[in-house]
């Protein structure tokens, strides 16, 4: 783990950002298991949990609801799911779907890609969560959140000091 960190970072950080890379690493070796989260100039972490990308904000935001040290497998992907069909839903940029990597600690992984297309279930998810009433608006309507009048002061400008030589 430490040589494929030191390989990536030192990769990143010659490009000084401009290769726009945000990953999370994760893996583990004779220490046990490791999660790093490597920053696009080559900074790193090394975290419990993390996340990366457009929809990291909201990703994070059901991690740090949810996570705790002694998950279960199947409810440490579904805490992972969740959080990216966060992303999903939260970042136009993000995609739909989600995909699942399990490394354990005896060296055996599962990859699960195409663990779930959240797009097909993006009706579901929304009906979860009430939209305010008074942003049910007509169409072709905006809303006006708040009105306020403030008069513009007048300001003299003396006008400069010419230097005659």
């Amino acid at each position: 783990m430490v040589t494929a960190l030191t390989v990536l970072k030192r990769h990143l950080y010659k490009y000084q950002g401009h290769v726009s890379a945000a990953c999370v690493l994760g893996g583990t070796d004779v220490h046990g298991p490791h999660l790093y989260c490597v920053h696009p100039h080559g900074s790193t972490q090394r975290l419990p949990y993390t996340t990366m990308g457009s929809g990291s904000l909201a990703a994070m935001a059901v991690f740090e609801a949810r996570y705790t040290e002694d998950l279960e497998e199947q409810a440490a992907k579904d805490l992972v799911r969740d959080a990216i069909r966060a992303g999903i839903f939260n970042d136009l940029g993000s995609g739909s779907n989600v995909d699942v990597t399990v490394i354990r600690n005896d060296g055996t992984t599962t990859r699960n890609r195409g663990y779930q297309n959240a797009a097909g279930d993006a009706a579901t998810y929304k009906a979860k969560y009430q939209r305010p009433k008074k942003l049910d608006l007509p169409k072709g309507t905006t809303i006006i959140m708040e009105e306020t009048f403030r008069p513009h002061k007048a300001v003299s400008v003396a006008p400069a000091a010419m230097e005659v030589a």
